[in-house]
């Protein structure tokens, strides 16, 4: 079973709101809008989600691979069994609109 690393409730009742899940499950490391902090990118190699390039690159099953299996080099917990498929949907669907939330 994954932990959830900074979980909040919403995310553990099973709540499938893309930005709320995010701020429970991603933002520690990611960034409350995608953008991690250097030190996060140093440290972990912590991907910026709002990078066009990386936003172009990644196929949505990409991303939810990433989501459900954690990344390669075990960085990244895997969140399969700890989160739903709908919120797994809201997810990808929140890390695609921070693409636009760059260019504000």
């Amino acid at each position: 079973m994954a932990v959830l690393v900074g979980c909040n409730s919403s995310v553990a009742d099973g709540e499938a709101n893309g930005a709320k899940v995010f701020a429970g499950a991603c933002a520690r490391c990611h960034g409350p809008n995608g953008r991690p902090d250097p030190g996060m990118v140093a440290k972990l190699g912590v991907k910026d989600l709002t990078s066009p390039k990386l936003q172009a690159r990644l196929t949505d099953g990409e991303i939810r691979q990433q989501i459900l299996k954690g990344s390669k080099n075990k960085q990244m917990p895997s969140f399969d069994g700890a989160l739903t498929d709908a919120q797994v949907d809201a997810v990808i669907a929140h890390v695609r609109g921070l693409k636009a939330a760059k260019a504000e």
